[in-house]
Order: structure tokens, then sequence, then C-alpha cells
């Protein structure tokens, strides 16, 4: 594919899909897991917030081997579990307490050494599930205890809907990609989402009809099903006029990628959403192909060098732009992978993994306490990392630090900040 990007029309349908307006109802909640062992460094989270910031949320999905991401390379006993799968000593990138980096991550590790990289350690959730399904649904909704069908961003968006005109409105979140990730999904409000390509409302006579169907009046305001479908139609069409013109651009300064919906395009796309100052808080993206059950070492290299250089484009792309002063980019998985390789020269389904996180926002360092690789889970977990960081906390951090928001409306009480943002 060329890297002209491709006209798309975002279909009424799919955007009530995405939109989540045929969603089901949901609480939120679960009961609050105590804060792990190790919080030094941590503060309760004030719900005196702070100034509001930027969000780009990385998913990557299928399950990131967090042990060969940043790396205890110099820890005999890694050496040993992990055998022809280990990352030498010698190739790794260091950073500080023993740790490093894989060494396909070269520019975040530059940006580590100038202090906007930060890695929060041994990140997971009570009782692990090594369902890819059930474990990414507990990361986006942010309840391990219940299922339930709200986001954890998108309860966020509820929670801050009486200021929505102030912040942003129908595009105070954006999800990128043809599919809205479920963390972006509220119980009255979600995101917008936004196709690869170009976003256009048609033209001549039956964009005039189309506008005229929809515009704000009773029908729009009243509470009907019929109400209900024209203030989400009202929705599209401002998103399409506000992103529509910056979406239909290609071979803007900073823009990335193949044209296809590899991260770096994705990136491109929210790289030009900020530098032209849409008011849009988060931003979701994301990247496949981490369930390296089977030759994962050079299938890893290849990934990881991929997020490296499409994160580093980014970020030097929008860097100096008057709207970024205090954006966080913030990379996770599903789970990491388990300890010792499996005979297919791959790893399984894990437990817990790093979080990253960079951008001008991010107060770098390392957060957390490195999982032992000595004292490693029973049970059901036999032989995983057992989890030292909460990963609500992370998220509290970046409700409170980096999106201005209490964090209690989102995740309930009990919550605290890790530090790791600039405030």
């Amino acid at each position: 594919m060329t890297p002209t990007h491709r006209r798309r029309r975002l279909t009424r349908r799919g955007f009530l899909a995405a939109s989540g307006v045929v969603g089901a109802a949901g609480i939120a909640g679960g009961a609050a897991w105590a804060s792990l062992a190790n919080s030094a460094g941590t503060r309760p989270v004030s719900t005196t917030t702070s100034a509001a910031g930027t969000l780009v949320l990385i998913t990557l999905y299928g399950g990131n081997d967090g042990l060969d991401t940043v790396v205890p390379a110099a820890d005999p006993a890694y050496q040993k579990l992990r055998g022809t799968l280990a990352v030498s000593e010698h190739d790794a990138l260091p950073l500080a307490d023993g740790l490093a980096l894989h060494p396909s991550l070269v520019r975040l590790k530059r940006r580590y050494d100038t202090g906007s990289v930060a890695i929060v350690r041994g990140v997971g959730y009570p009782e692990p599930d090594h369902s890819h399904f059930r474990s990414m649904s507990i990361w986006q909704t942010a309840s391990p205890q219940t299922a339930i069908s709200s986001g954890w961003l998108g309860r966020w968006l509820d929670a801050t809907a009486s200021t929505a005109a102030d912040k942003g409105g129908p595009v105070q979140a954006v999800g990128v990609g043809a599919t809205l990730t479920p963390a972006l999904v509220g119980q009255r409000r979600s995101a917008a989402a936004v196709p690869l390509g170009t976003l256009a409302v048609p033209g001549g006579a039956l964009g005039k009809s189309i506008r005229a169907l929809y515009a704000p009046g009773a029908s729009a305001g009243s509470t009907s099903l019929l109400g209900v479908v024209a203030g989400v139609d009202n929705d599209y069409l401002s998103v399409a006029d506000r992103l529509g013109p910056l979406l239909g651009t290609s071979g803007s300064s900073g823009d990335a990628g193949t044209g296809g919906d590899d991260l770096a395009t994705q990136l491109g796309i929210v790289s030009r959403l900020v530098r032209a100052g849409v008011p849009t808080q988060a931003y979701a993206v994301s990247m496949g192909g981490f369930d390296t059950h089977a030759g994962e070492g050079p299938t890893h290299k290849e990934l990881l060098a991929e997020l490296d250089s499409a994160v580093d484009t980014f970020l030097s792309s929008v860097a100096g732009s008057p709207h970024s002063g205090r954006l966080v980019v913030m990379i996770y998985s599903e789970f990491g992978r388990r300890v010792v390789p499996n005979a297919s020269g791959g790893t399984d389904h894990g437990t817990a993994a790093p979080v990253i996180l960079a951008g001008p926002g991010v107060r770098g360092g390392m957060y957390g306490e490195q999982p032992s690789l000595t004292r490693l889970g029973t049970g059901a977990d036999d032989g995983d990392l057992i989890a030292t960081t909460d990963f609500r906390d992370v998220y509290a951090t970046v409700l409170s630090d980096v999106l201005g928001t209490d964090p209690g409306a989102v995740l309930g009480s009990g919550r605290r900040s890790l530090g790791f943002v600039r405030t």
C-alpha cells in the first residue's frame, strides 16, 4: 500500500455501534483492591486535580513479554530461567536498578536518559486470568472482580459530562481505527471513533438533507429513541466537520506509517490532531502480534523495533507544539508472559508486566518494585511473576495528573498516585 490515506466514510450504523449507543447498562464497581507492597514514592490521590493534559493510550494486544522488554539482564536467575530467550547483558540497554531495555528500544532508551520515560514495574491485578479476553476486559474496565460494561475512560467521560462543552464535546476522547476500544465506552458518553482514512459527510443536496434531518431541535433534545439517534448523528456531523479536514490531509510533517493500520499510521493521525490544537484529552491506538507462543526471539525483536520507532517519531513530531506540553503516552498489554519458555521457543500467557510512559508530561525513572524471579506464584499461577503494583494506581495517576479528574469518580476510593507525571 502507498502512504496515501485511504478515503473511507464512517457510516451512521458504524458510528452508532462504535459509540456504544446500542450498549448495555453497567455500574462502575468492584471492591477496591488493597494497595500492593513497596509503595515508596507514592502518595494519596488528591481530589483537587491539576490542569488537564493529553493522554495517548497504546494497547499492545496479545500479551507483551515484559521480562524481555524491561530486562533484569544482570540477574543470574533471569539468564538461567530464560535460557536461549534471555537478552544478554552485553546487548541490553542499561537503565537503573540492574534493569535494561531490550536492544530494539534504542530510541526509548535515549528518552529515558533525558528524563522523559518512566517505567512502572510489576503491574497487574488480583487473581490473574490467563485469558486474553478476560484479562483485557479487566484492564479496559478497571474492574477485576466484577464484569461490567463501562470502560475506565468511558466513566471518565461520564464524570465530566457537565463540562464536556469546555473539554471538546464529542471529540473529548478519540479512538483511532475501525473499532472503538471498550475502555472508551461509558454508560452515557463514549469517545468518537475516527477512521484511518478520511472522514466525510456527503455534499450537495444529500448532505443538506442529512444536516436538516439531524439538526438540533425538539427531537434531538428528547429522551426518545429518535432523540438519542438524532443526538448521535449530530455528534457524528460535529466530529466530521471538526476532524474531517485534518484527516483528509496526507503527507503532513511528522506523519509516518504505510497508510495501512500500523501503529505509526495511527500515531500520525494523533500527531496531526494534537498539532492542530483539537481539544481532545484522550486518544487510543493499538498494535497487535504480541501473542508469541513460538519463535519469540526474532518476532519480539521486530515488534519492539516497530513500537520504538512509532513512538519516537510521534513524540518528535509533536515536540514544540503549544498543545503537547503535558502529553503522556502510556504503553500497556493485557498481561506479561511466563518466566520459563515453552518447547516451541516462545512463552505462554503470564501475569505481571511493566507499563511504560513517555512524553513531555512524564517524570522519568523507575516506579514500583521489580517482581522477584526467585519467589514466583503458586497454584493456578505456578511459575508466574507476582504483581507488585495495582494497575488501578497507574490509572489513578493518569486520571488525576494528566486528565485533571478525581479518580474516585472512576475507580472508587483507596487509590494512590505513583508520581510519574510532572505536575
